[in-house]
């Protein structure tokens, strides 16, 4: 495991994507300048100290990540401030557009800004001129997601409000004032055709992208506690559904058919609250990270756990996010 600090606590992290780079300039370094530098190797991570005047900066900040050396850069390659408003949640565009964080009040668009001369090859990030003025004003945004195809966009309030637009037009597919009473996580299926939803307050749920309709439940039952939501495919390309729920003994990963809407099946994996989920794009693990700050990585067929870091952070993991090739 490779760890550095960068003096900033972070509530988002993702992978940068293939497409933000072009193939001349993955092929940074070829001349002996250093070590070639391809889009894969490069993580953004959002977060900061909020308004306070703790002296840590809120920012998003640009890593470089060596696959052969498995080590961050000492030092962040590119950062860009965002003053007094905290960058909570984050979403890549998958064809590497840029990104969009949810801010205390609104959400904000940022753009990737490459650099390329003869001796120079570099990443960074800029405000974008866009303004997202449907998502001016909207108050905190606890869940952000793209489809696979980067053409749909969707966020969910602390307020309850589940918004779904069209990108990059952010023409409104879906405004469902009362989706939960707090929205805690989306996820789009690999297809696109469905969205689910989980929060505070009744089930998780279930909306058709293409008639904006809600089409399922997803039942709690007894004390549960509906956490993270991931949809996937098992080893034989069934299309599964992953939630995790808290229960009094400890948290929980709930799989459900993507048919029936069913159960499928549950196991309990660890005994603290889960504060972080992620599932590898290949679907063969799972990943959870705790409030105590460890991290469990399982295998997804039968939940087996593979590998366990305790205390990877001193405090709650706050973001979970697999690599492409898994």
């Amino acid at each position: 495991m490779n760890c550095k600090k960068y003096g900033v606590p972070f509530y988002g992290a993702s992978w940068v994507p293939p497409t933000v780079l072009r193939s001349d300039f993955d092929g940074a370094g070829a001349s002996g300048e250093g070590p070639p530098i391809t889009a894969e190797s490069y993580v953004v991570l959002a977060g900061g100290g909020g308004e306070g005047r703790s002296g840590i900066p809120n920012a998003l900040l640009l890593s470089h990540f060596d696959p052969a050396s498995n080590s961050l850069s000492d030092q962040p390659v590119s950062k860009l401030g965002t003053g007094s408003d905290l960058p909570y949640r984050m979403a890549v565009h998958p064809g590497g557009e840029g990104l969009i964080c949810s801010l205390p009040k609104s959400c904000r668009w940022f753009e990737w800004d490459a650099v390329e001369s003869t001796d120079i090859h570099s990443l960074s990030l800029k405000s974008s001129e866009k303004v997202l003025d449907q998502l001016e004003d909207v108050g905190q945004q606890l869940a952000l997601t793209f489809n696979s195809e980067g053409s749909v966009l969707a966020t969910g309030g602390e307020d309850g409000k589940l918004r779904v637009f069209k990108w990059p037009s952010m023409e409104y597919m879906l405004n469902e004032a009362n989706a939960h009473t707090s929205v805690k996580d989306l996820d789009f299926s690999p297809d696109g055709k469905f969205l689910v939803s989980v929060g505070s307050g009744g089930p998780g749920r279930v909306w058709d992208v293409a008639s904006s309709t809600s089409v399922a439940s997803l039942p709690k039952e007894n004390d549960e506690i509906f956490g993270f939501c991931r949809f996937s495919h098992t080893s034989d390309n069934i299309k599964v559904l992953y939630v995790t729920v808290m229960r009094d003994q400890g948290g929980s990963i709930v799989k459900f058919d993507t048919t029936s809407w069913k159960r499928m099946s549950s196991k309990h994996v660890v005994r603290d609250p889960i504060s972080a989920f992620n599932v590898s794009a290949d679907g063969k693990l799972l990943a959870v990270g705790t409030i105590q700050g460890d991290i469990w990585i399982l295998d997804a067929t039968g939940m087996r756990v593979q590998t366990t870091v305790r205390k990877a952070h001193l405090g709650l993991v706050t973001a979970l996010k697999f690599s492409q090739d898994s």
